[in-house]
């Protein structure tokens, strides 16, 4: 099995295990993963999150991004200078729309999570621009305290 430079599993999903996971999706976020759509703008439910945690891909839980790595670029989707580990996104030249983009997938399940754009702020210059739909949350568990 590849492992990442995180130590995450990289092993691609045989495709019965894919269809598993993604059997009860609702058909708008299997829309965006398997058939590369974007959600509306401004209506993610990821957006306006400002807890720390992680964002996991929402099909086979890969951490992708860190809230520490979050901004605000304004463009309506949940934006990151930077992803948790390089390895853990694949990057497609995307010419649809008639213009030249990078998508991002996810390393492992392959599922299309957005774009990265040249646009972002320092210290990378990058902004990768996500679907909400595509990920899953995952919050920093609060310190417990010793009694």
């Amino acid at each position: 099995m590849p492992t990442s430079s995180a130590g995450y599993d990289l092993g691609p999903l045989d495709p019965k295990r894919r269809a598993e996971l993604a059997r009860d999706l609702p058909a708008p976020v299997r829309h965006i993963l398997f058939e590369h759509g974007t959600e509306t703008p401004f209506c993610g439910g990821l957006l306006h999150e400002k807890r720390e945690g992680d964002y996991c891909c929402v099909l086979c839980g890969l951490p992708l991004f860190r809230s520490a790595d979050k901004f605000e670029s304004g463009t309506g989707w949940p934006s990151f200078v930077a992803p948790f580990a390089p390895d853990h996104l694949k990057e497609i030249t995307d010419y649809s729309h008639a213009m030249v983009r990078t998508e991002i997938r996810c390393a492992r399940c392959d599922s299309h999570l957005g774009h990265v754009f040249p646009d972002g702020p320092p210290p990378t210059g990058l902004r990768y621009c996500l679907n909400s739909a595509a990920l899953r949350f995952v919050p920093k568990e609060p310190p417990q305290l010793s009694r």
